[in-house]
């Protein structure tokens, strides 16, 4: 287990540290093995790369976002801190509990990954000891204890050492970016000789510019992963202006190697295919090397040697996914944990300067997925594309209000559209039938409703605990959050039924195959029973329309009604804050009144009781004479002579907030500068007086004691020591002639 520690997150990382780390988590797995599925079926190799070209340019806009705000908030956390600094904690937490589902869904992705590696490249080694089949995927022993001993090693590497793993996450970087490259450019070289076509350029059944726009909608999870740099924001040791040139930099090499893989796989395809298309159609039926394109074509052109780079390339991506993710999600808890969202203890770092408490979460939670299986795991991760918009989106939204607070023209508009970009991705994936003919699968669906309502429970249990009343201030985001939830859920039910619909049309088509031969009437029955169908579908996707407008309406109504009232609770809070302040300011002078510094007293003596009070000193000062100019000068004399003294107090304390806590009595609480200088100033202030006893001016006695964590036990301790001392100089100077009352 993780030795707790007192040290924070340190700066360790160089530009190239980081780069490596942008670029190893956001391509993985899935770059290699099911780009052709992810792209080539939906677009064709020309509308995949005008796809992937859109989708570069849309994280250019986010990343920019991203940059403004690790140089405004260079903390740990990334987005939650963004959310939380910019919004508040309400806006953090769902942005922190949507981002850690997609981070992890992406680090799982990858640890069940190494099995079907296994699977692939070395036969059937790890395929022991049978447990059951789930969802349709057989579930190993052998495959289990091999993910489970991948997620503890590299945990284990993450939290010994910081440099070590990043040291590995760089070295492969660099092996898998040379390798695909290699076989890239091979095949590139070698396809003119090949007599193979790229033909077609795009899918046939459907539109070219909607092809490229899908594959552009997936840009969020292609490219997930990029912007988990900034939560490592405390530990570069670069300045963090440039931030922004690395993380474009992995963002372009992303698209180049994205594009590099999409390319070689369609560059060579099996004899028995006409085209790339009827191959790529025929995956499903294929198994081992000929199943997987970019390697087929890779042993293509360079032989048994083209596999051996690719299969290097594979399990570097998915180690530098691992550790990556590890290490993002590590850094995400650990500022939870210093918030106290979560434990306080997963906000602690051990000898190493590492939250090894956040790792040791992420890999104990982990080690249950290897027994779900990887049909339920393709399910998860495929939410990680909501989770991400989602993120995006609310970074972006940071950024914007962010900019807008300190007049930042170029990441006003950059964040402003950064939100119409995810709004409407968001829209074309969650919107089957309307935008798009295509889906995510109806499990994908529910499981991030299930995600979603535990999010409330959890966020339930937070606000039991929040004592101090950070969470719980915004309707908006949870009126939100739970709208989108429950519009997610229609859409699962409306899949479900089309699914219905289709299964039944099967069986239905299945059962007039097997009778005897068709008459003329059957085939009027079959042609009317598709058309009722047709209908049936035409009707759900009425329906989750009409329901969607209800949705925004209603949505539209209860934000406007939530403004109003947001806008009269703020009119309320200026009107008793202006009665607070005539309370804790005293008429007179208009330095702070003897209420306040109850207050104050009251704040600092909480703190002294939890031990947490910082350094502070208090003066204590009293006017001399004042009595005597009342009865001889009468008491307009006298006030003049109090905000005579107040001024000369505030003029010398610029620092520290002042209290009249008496009649002729003043009380400074020194903090800060004013704490650092305090023995320079209470001199100035006993100079002054004794020069002004000649000038016949206002002679202010004054005393100053210091707060000691051995020996006070509140700040009356204080105060008592420092009147001593007032009285103490009051007498002096009465001494010199200064009058006594």
């Amino acid at each position: 287990m993780a030795q707790d520690g007192v040290k924070g997150l340190k700066p360790h990382v160089s530009r190239f540290g980081i780069w490596a780390l942008s670029l190893g988590t956001s391509i993985g797995w899935g770059s290699l093995v099911v780009t052709s599925n992810s792209y080539l079926l939906q677009a064709g190799p020309q509308g995949s790369v005008i796809g992937i070209l859109i989708g570069m340019a849309v994280m250019l806009i986010i990343a920019r976002n991203y940059s403004y705000l690790i140089n405004l908030y260079p903390d740990a956390g990334g987005a939650y801190r963004y959310a939380k600094e910019t919004f508040g904690y309400d806006y953090g937490f769902v942005t922190a509990w949507f981002l850690g589902l997609t981070y992890i869904a992406v680090f799982w992705a990858n640890a069940t990954s190494l099995p079907l590696f296994a699977r692939y490249f070395f036969g059937n080694y790890f395929r022991i000891g049978y447990l059951y089949t789930i969802f349709g995927y057989k579930v190993y022993l052998g495959e289990v204890l091999l993910t489970i001993a991948a997620i503890l090693l590299f945990a284990s590497i993450c939290m010994k050492s910081r440099h070590l793993s990043m040291a590995i996450l760089t070295a492969l970087v660099v092996v898998f970016t040379a390798g695909i490259l290699i076989c890239f450019i091979a095949a590139i070289r070698g396809h003119g000789t090949s007599g193979m076509s790229f033909n077609p350029a795009f899918i046939p059944e459907s539109k070219k510019l909607s092809q490229a726009i899908t594959v552009a909608c997936i840009s969020p999870w292609a490219f997930i992963g990029f912007e988990n740099v900034s939560h490592l924001s405390e530990e570069y040791k670069f300045p963090h202006k440039r931030i922004f040139s690395v993380m474009v930099s992995a963002v372009v090499v992303t698209t180049v190697l994205y594009v590099a893989v999409l390319l070689l796989s369609v560059t060579a395809y099996p004899s028995e295919y006409a085209t790339w298309l009827d191959y790529i159609k025929d995956l499903g039926n294929l198994s081992g090397i000929k199943g997987l394109p970019a390697f087929y074509a890779a042993q293509y052109y360079l032989g048994s040697k083209g596999v051996m780079i690719l299969v290097a390339s594979l399990f570097a991506l998915i180690v530098t996914s691992l550790i990556g993710n590890m290490t993002a999600l590590s850094r995400l808890l650990y500022a939870l944990g210093k918030d106290r969202v979560m434990p306080a203890s997963i906000g602690r770092v051990n000898r190493h300067n590492v939250p090894a408490h956040a790792m040791e979460a992420v890999a104990l939670i982990s080690l249950i997925i290897p027994f779900l299986g990887r049909t339920a795991i393709g399910w998860i991760v495929d939410v990680t594309t909501i989770g991400a918009t989602i993120v995006y989106g609310f970074v972006s939204a940071s950024a914007r209000r962010a900019a807008r607070e300190h007049a930042d023209r170029i990441e006003k508009v950059t964040g402003l559209f950064g939100v119409i970009l995810m709004v409407l991705i968001a829209a074309y994936i969650l919107l089957p039938n309307f935008v798009t003919t295509g889906s995510m699968a109806k499990e994908t669906y529910i499981l991030f409703v299930i995600w979603g309502v535990l999010g409330f429970i959890v966020f339930r249990g937070i606000l039991r605990r929040d004592y101090a009343g950070r969470f719980g201030r915004s309707l908006v985001v949870w009126i939100s959050t739970l709208s989108m939830v429950l519009f997610i859920a229609l859409i699962w039910m409306n899949q479900s039924l089309m699914e219905a619909t289709d299964q039944t049309m099967a069986r239905i088509h299945e059962h007039y195959i097997q009778t005897e031969e068709m008459t003329e009437r059957d085939v009027e029955n079959e042609q009317f029973i598709q058309e009722q169908m047709k209908a049936l579908e035409r009707s759900n996707t009425r329906a989750i329309g009409v329901v969607a407008g209800l949705f925004v309406f209603s949505l539209a109504v209860m934000l406007t009604n939530y403004s109003y009232m947001n806008k009269r609770r703020q009119e309320s809070e200026i009107k008793l804050g202006r009665a607070q302040k005539q309370v804790n300011t005293d008429p007179l002078t208009g330095v702070k009144s003897k209420h306040a510094y109850v207050e104050q007293e009251s704040e600092l003596n909480e703190k002294i009781a939890e031990k947490q009070a910082d350094p502070f000193a208090l003066v204590i000062c009293d006017v001399n004479g004042l009595k005597t100019i009342n009865d001889t000068q009468g008491h307009k004399a006298g006030d003049e002579y109090i905000c005579a003294a107040s001024e000369l107090i505030c003029h010398l304390f610029t620092h520290s907030p002042v209290f009249r806590v008496g009649g002729d009595e003043f009380t400074v609480l020194l903090t800060g500068h004013d704490f650092e200088a305090r023995h320079e100033i209470i001199s100035e202030l006993h100079r002054r007086s004794e020069e002004n006893i000649g000038l016949k001016k206002v002679v202010v006695a004054a005393g100053l004691s210091d707060y000691d964590p051995d020996q006070d036990q509140n700040v009356q301790d204080v105060f008592e020591r420092a009147d001593a001392l007032m009285y103490e100089k009051k007498q002096e100077l009465k001494s010199k002639g200064a009058l006594s009352r």
